[in-house]
């Protein structure tokens, strides 16, 4: 039996992917300039983000005439010929990394002028327009300079902006200012001093991810800084609602209740609908803060992976970002806890209200038994007093028949005083109809409690 037989469908897929995002193979000098693509959601839009960043990555491949990957493809490595590049299609985002070799006496002043983005037909990057993320050049140099010289050319290039340095990996030097220069592309200088086969390439891959995923993180700050007002307002609409349910709580009694079942129906409505607006914020939220909490997560392991060390007078990366990047994360998070906390309270006081609203109901209803009660008992008493004059009208009739029979039975001289017949019949008659009304009405009963 092969062995292919035996394997899950999946293997082979799962085995590969760890060898789905190899690393680019550089040798000093390199010059390198990366692309994160990054399509604003639009409703609109009928192509899916993927099918999006596959057809610019087709439009590019057409002008170098080389053949596209497959649409499922997330990987993509191709020589040009002017360049190389290297293409990674992420969940939000698509990145494309240009390499050229470089002389070995290029300054970094006129290396930043010379990088591979020259290449690319201006056509092509004018469909980026909106779409782009991050844009940086990054320098792999090599040179034999002296420490103070080379010093002085990193603080002529980043004109005098607050610089982040360090050596990293045991062999590299890196050096940046994390900032969009005038040509819209940040900066970066890797030395390689004594960096081992395979180094260079995994070191520019670390600083574009950290820089790549430093910018998609950031993205929920925008959207805190926004959402806050809005969170004012609710939080400030909410406590006057609470006044209004705790100022109402002294009015509630018996004589009151229609009114105040109204003012409580319309607090809940109030409530309703600042419920409805925090799940709204929440829908369209949650996914950016729990992304750019995630980006975040990625932004420190890479940092973590460049085992740093110190350059005397200058801040690590990691120190860099935890001074800039990490206050933008708290407000994200700040923001985030507060909308869940706003939910809470919101749900809180609605399921409160909600009580409250039951609770006026429960006494209008009993206000109502006891209203039908009484009705009830007026209405016995009215059919008792009914049942009075419906002995006396029954009576009074039988008693007239009896008197028509007690004249017949005096005319065939059966008796001998009509009115006294009469008058001994009278009680007779009055009794057995009242009795037989009894008798009847507890008949009834019986058979409704059956």
């Amino acid at each position: 039996m092969h062995s292919f037989e035996l394997n899950h469908h999946a293997r082979i897929s799962l085995a590969a992917e760890i060898h789905s995002r190899p690393f680019l193979q550089l040798t000093a000098p390199e010059l390198l300039t990366h692309l994160a693509v990054y399509p604003e959601p639009h409703a609109q839009q009928k192509l899916s983000p993927q099918a999006l960043q596959h057809n610019l990555l087709a439009a590019l491949c057409a002008h170098f005439g080389v053949s596209p990957p497959t649409p499922e493809s997330k990987y993509f490595y191709v020589d040009f010929g002017p360049c190389r590049l290297k293409w990674e299609c992420h969940t939000e985002f698509a990145t494309y990394t240009f390499a050229q070799h470089a002389d070995p006496d290029l300054s970094l002043e006129r290396a930043f002028a010379q990088m591979p983005i020259a290449r690319i037909p201006a056509a092509w990057l004018h469909r980026l327009q909106g779409k782009l993320l991050v844009a940086a050049h990054l320098v792999l140099d090599n040179r034999s300079q002296a420490a103070s010289e080379f010093a002085h050319e990193i603080q002529h290039l980043f004109k005098g902006h607050a610089l982040a340095g360090s050596r990293v990996m045991q062999g590299g030097e890196f050096w940046s200012d994390f900032v969009v220069h005038a040509d819209g592309f940040s900066r970066f200088v890797i030395r390689d001093v004594d960096m081992r086969a395979q180094q260079a390439g995994r070191l520019a891959q670390r600083i574009f991810e950290i820089e790549t995923y430093r910018m998609m993180a950031l993205l929920g700050l925008p959207i805190a800084q926004a959402t806050t007002p809005q969170l004012n307002a609710i939080e400030s609409e909410l406590v006057d609602l609470a006044t209004a349910m705790v100022a109402s709580d002294d009015a509630l009694s018996e004589r009151q209740l229609d009114r105040d079942t109204d003012a409580e129906r319309l607090l809940l409505e109030k409530i309703t609908h600042l419920a409805a607006r925090i799940e709204k914020l929440s829908l369209e939220n949650n996914y950016r803060f729990s992304a750019s909490k995630a980006y975040f997560g990625l932004v420190h392991a890479r940092i973590e992976e460049l085992r740093e060390q110190r350059v005397e007078g200058l801040p690590m990366v990691a120190e860099f970002m935890d001074r800039r990047l990490t206050p933008a994360m708290n407000t994200c998070d700040a923001v985030a806890n507060r909308q869940e906390a706003l939910a809470r309270r919101i749900a809180n006081s609605n399921d409160l209200l909600r009580t409250r609203v039951g609770i006026v109901q429960e006494m209008q209803n009993r206000k109502i038994l006891q209203s039908l009660n009484a009705r009830a008992a007026q209405q016995l008493h009215l059919q008792q007093a009914v049942e009075g004059l419906s002995v006396a009208a029954i009576s009074y009739y039988v008693i007239g028949l009896f008197a028509y029979v007690a004249k017949a039975a005096k005319e065939f001289t059966w008796i001998a005083h009509t009115e006294t017949a009469v008058g001994v019949a009278v009680p007779l008659v009055i009794a057995s109809v009242w009795m037989g009304l009894r008798h009847m009405h507890r008949r009834l009963r019986a058979h409704e409690k059956e």
